[in-house]
């Protein structure tokens, strides 16, 4: 299907109606908060799922509210006198956001979709007609150009990425432009680029309904629509990274041979970066037969940049090309043609040895250490969003351990971070346990194992005592030698500093 099948677009240079239309929308209480109310949790979370019988069934009334998630949510026709009581129905048909249906109806041109930000803005997504990311029937189109709204991945990305106040923003693959909107916040320039000019066209709608500041809009692939000298407090790509035998769907198909347009992005990004800016990416990686897939991803880092990579899932090959295949919705067509896809898939891994592929985030930041710290991890476990400040905290924690050799943090006072547990795990009765486990229940909400020395220093780290005076004082309980526990000890204080169990207090 090519893109002369997808609808025309509203114009992107009437903002004059964008805003009477957020208005009006507004008004209606067609937000994030004003949708869970009117639906209730299960209908609400069934549209996430492009799921629409249980939101249809809760807008049988004709209130302003209910007209509005059949027109832009739904997409069904709705009589032009209920909508004209809600909306400048008239400058919506002249500018394009409506277009007629016989001769008493309007539909919508466009998916618009309510969006909370973090500090409780009313923001709009706009996407393309059925292309709500998420459901079993796949995105609703097949046209090569199609702008998808917003789906985990979008909102995966705008959680982990870091808001510290940025002078200029890089939103690379823009693609409906959520996070344009998000980095609108929190940096003074915004520029949003992708390959697809129908997605630069939404990107601008939905910063013009969202109510955001416009962004300096380029057509190009990766950083070519940058000139040679620009750079950037933050750059932040949700990519085409699907590892697919071809380039099918502009919105998911990178069109480059296996991960390389992933590698591609992370290696061109340093020289990218201001010192101290931040690249925060999503992405996938082969795992290639007798090839350490933590290695691979090392070999991505570029130059002049600590990095954090996490891998929060790994499919098989077989799982992988079926997700993507019921994604476009392949499933649903004809079987002999799912099939052949399929086996075109597997011909593709098997011809690069692929056995499995992960997923996860990328972020680097830009320093000037001479030695940078890269790690490269599996958590694929629960974590609670937003993470933009653990993923900061991190990065400042690697500061300070780079900056503090043993003899420094022996010197140096810590704090216990809140909502640290301490758990101990062994045989009923036992006298003592086996292990003893520190967990966190915030961030990354990680757990780590740790000796007895280790988990009786964190419980007394309040800030007061020296780590050395602490190591001291255990000794003294415990009977030991306070110089062989003080040379042992603090390659599990910089451990629990790292994992971020830990952090300094002064």
């Amino acid at each position: 299907m090519s893109d002369s099948s997808l609808p025309a677009l509203p114009a992107a240079d009437r903002p004059d109606v964008a805003v009477r239309l957020r208005e009006a929308l507004l008004g209606a209480s067609f937000t994030a908060d004003g949708l869970l109310e009117l639906l209730g949790a299960p209908a609400y979370a069934a549209l996430a799922r492009s799921e629409t019988v249980p939101a249809l069934r809760a807008t049988r009334g004709d209130t302003p509210l209910e007209t509005l998630v059949r027109l832009f949510l739904l997409q069904h026709p709705v009589p032009r006198a209920r909508v004209e009581d809600v909306l400048p129905v008239e400058a919506c048909l002249g500018s394009g956001w409506l277009r007629r249906v016989g001769a008493d109806e309007v539909a919508a041109a466009v998916d618009v979709r309510p969006y909370g930000g973090p500090d409780g803005e009313d923001w709009f997504i706009v996407s393309d007609l059925g292309c709500a990311v998420g459901g079993a029937g796949g995105i609703g189109s097949r046209a090569e150009g199609v702008v998808l709204g917003v789906g985990g991945a979008s909102t995966t990305l705008a959680g982990i990425t870091v808001r510290t106040p940025a002078g200029s923003a890089l939103d690379l693959g823009t693609g409906s432009g959520i996070q344009a909107v998000h980095a609108a916040r929190h940096a003074t320039r915004v520029t949003a680029t992708d390959v697809n000019p129908r997605a630069l066209h939404i990107t601008a709608l939905t910063l013009a309904l969202s109510g955001a500041p416009a962004a300096d809009l380029r057509q190009g692939s990766l950083f070519e629509p940058l000139r040679d000298d620009e750079t950037y407090d933050l750059i932040v790509s949700n990519p085409p990274f699907v590892i697919s035998p071809g380039a099918r769907l502009t919105y998911r198909d990178g069109g480059m041979a296996g991960d390389d347009l992933c590698r591609t992005l992370v290696q061109q990004a340093g020289e990218r970066l201001n010192e101290g800016g931040y690249a925060q990416f999503l992405a996938n990686w082969q795992h290639v037969e007798g090839e350490d897939w933590q290695d691979r991803l090392r070999s991505w880092v570029p130059r002049g940049c600590d990095a954090w990579i996490v891998q929060r899932e790994v499919q098989d090959v077989t799982q992988y090309a079926e997700l993507w295949l019921r994604d476009a919705g392949d499933h649903l067509g004809d079987p002999a043609e799912y099939q052949a896809r399929y086996d075109a898939w597997l011909d593709e891994f098997e011809a690069r040895k692929v056995k499995a592929v992960g997923f996860g985030w990328i972020t680097l930041r830009r320093t000037g250490s001479a030695v940078p710290s890269l790690t490269v991890e599996e958590w694929p476990h629960p974590v609670e969003q937003p993470l933009g400040e653990t993923v900061r905290a991190h990065f400042a924690r690697v500061d300070y351990l780079r900056d503090h050799d043993d003899a420094a943090l022996l010197a140096a006072h810590f704090r216990l971070v809140p909502e640290v547990v301490q758990e101990q795990v062994g045989l009923p009765g036992a006298e003592d346990p086996e292990h003893v486990v520190l967990r966190q229940h915030r961030g990354m909400r990680r757990a780590t194992t740790v000796d007895t020395v280790a988990a009786g220093f964190a419980g007394v780290c309040d800030g007061t005592l020296s780590a050395g005076r602490i190591l001291d004082a255990i000794a003294q309980l415990m009977g030991e030698d306070p110089v062989l526990l003080r040379d042992r000890t603090p390659a599990q204080i910089r451990r629990l500093v790292e994992q971020g169990f830990l952090e300094p207090a002064r």
